[in-house]
């Protein structure tokens, strides 16, 4: 049995505001374009997930809020400070937390640590691993993008790097 786990950027965020904490920088508005852009593509695809967690930030929360238009209210969600700013063990550590009874995961937080997860976690072989060309995982990450993969384990608890393949990579410029 394999779960579904969604790993998104949150989209762009403003930087007009010098004086904000970077905790609290807004979407500017192309974020505010591309969120719902993914929630629709996220819907459209049969890919609603079963749980959200997304960090507290207010840009990803904003996100989040902007995605749920299309994705709709009644998707579980949990708001983790925890998210902010999370290297790759860190994030990992919440997803081994997560019930097993839900199938598709969807986890909204930061770069460098949503990129390098979803880095770590795909699983190459050695021959890819060694080519001039990186996945395009590895080459940018950018906002609002979404990593789409299938992790084959029974239980959250069981994710471990290497062990997940690469469904999609989508970017919000993909959908105009």
């Amino acid at each position: 049995m394999s779960k579904t786990l969604l790993l998104m950027r949150h989209a762009k965020s403003s930087w007009d505001d010098l004086t904000l904490d970077d905790f609290d920088r807004p979407l500017n508005a192309r974020g505010q374009k591309a969120a719902p852009r993914m929630g629709g593509y996220i819907e459209s695809n049969g890919l609603i997930p079963d749980l959200v967690v997304c960090s507290t930030a207010r840009r990803t929360c904003e996100t989040w809020k902007l995605m749920q238009k299309s994705i709709g209210d009644e998707v579980q969600s949990k708001m983790m400070k925890s998210l902010y700013l999370a290297s790759p063990s860190q994030l990992l550590r919440v997803i081994h937390r997560v019930p097993d009874g839900i199938g598709r995961l969807l986890v909204i937080a930061h770069n460098p640590g949503i990129q390098e997860l979803a880095v770590r976690l795909e699983a190459r072989s050695d021959d890819e691993r060694t080519r001039a060309q990186p996945s395009e995982v590895h080459a940018k990450f950018p906002t609002a993008a979404l990593a789409i993969l299938s992790v084959d384990a029974r239980s959250w608890s069981e994710t471990a790097y290497g062990q997940a393949q690469l469904v999609d990579f989508v970017r919000p410029r993909q959908l105009r």
